[in-house]
């Protein structure tokens, strides 16, 4: 049912879930329509089968998480030097279950407007509901689409942050399904907090988030940080199960962007670029 035939959302890497997560035997899960099965021996070595292949599935591990692909790709996973800095905090923040289209959540997480409307007191409040102008493109020489120059007044940034600041933000798309944002670091005047959000596709109206933090606190507790960023995506899942088409939407003008719209528009274009249309309506086009 709906197995996906869109060749260029089969040649990405998706994330499957931390190893902890699959214990030894046989674990199964689902990946672009496609039923999988994790088997893991007690030496700790994992094999990915999908429904209807004869062979495994390439897979690797990285972030903390495991990663496979139902098609070719052409590279391994995008560069984040961050991740392997050994002062960082990586906290994987677990996996929540969203009724709605991966790529809805993708551009969900690039959206500013909402913060002080969703996650009132936290990212946004009233009446600092303005977004300053920021850049928006398509890079092409690493196929992804960045937004810089991004600031939003925010009431608490981070969970270590004890007032309201003004945040910088700087927004990163490295693959259809997986985004990161670059912001304002309370504990460090001169690096960044890192966090991201990897999308495992389960059908084209139904996936699984897979948010990881690499963060400079050396306060807050593990459990605290996981719980405040589940705070937040929680407050984001309503608005995006009641979002209506659940698919992404990318016929022109399907629906009316606003100058804070720039990240979507270029996302968008990049999706057609790539001819990427599951989890989108141009599926049944």
């Amino acid at each position: 049912m709906n197995q996906c035939s869109d060749q260029a959302a089969l040649d990405e890497w998706y994330p499957l879930g931390t190893e902890k997560e699959f214990a030894v035997g046989r674990t199964t899960t689902r990946l672009l329509g496609c039923e999988l099965a994790i088997d893991r021996s007690p030496d700790g070595t994992i094999v990915v089968e999908a429904a209807g292949r004869a062979e495994p599935l390439a897979i690797l591990k990285r972030f903390g998480l495991l990663w496979a692909t139902l098609g070719k790709p052409n590279k391994g996973l995008f560069a984040l030097p961050e991740a392997d800095e050994d002062d960082r905090r990586v906290v994987n923040c677990g996996a929540v279950m969203v009724k709605a289209s991966g790529l809805r959540i993708i551009e969900n997480f690039l959206d500013m407007a909402h913060f002080p409307f969703v996650h009132t007191d936290i990212l946004g409040a009233e009446p600092h509901t303005e977004v300053m102008h920021y850049n928006a493109e398509i890079r092409r020489d690493v196929d992804e689409v960045w937004a810089t120059n991004c600031q939003f007044f925010q009431p608490q940034a981070a969970l270590s942050a004890t007032d309201g600041i003004m945040t910088d933000y700087i927004y990163r798309v490295m693959t259809p399904f997986t985004t990161l944002l670059y912001k304002t670091c309370p504990n460090s005047a001169n690096r960044s907090d890192v966090i991201c959000l990897f999308v495992q596709p389960l059908d084209p109206d139904r996936c699984i988030a897979h948010p990881v933090m690499f963060l400079i606190d050396d306060v807050s507790t593990t459990t605290e940080l996981v719980h405040f960023q589940q705070l937040i995506f929680l407050q984001d899942r309503i608005i995006l199960e009641n979002q209506r088409p659940s698919l992404l939407p990318m016929e022109a003008r399907a629906e009316i962007p606003t100058r804070a719209d720039a990240s979507s528009i270029a996302y968008r274009r990049w999706l057609k670029e790539k001819g990427i249309t599951y989890g989108t309506t141009a599926m049944s086009a």
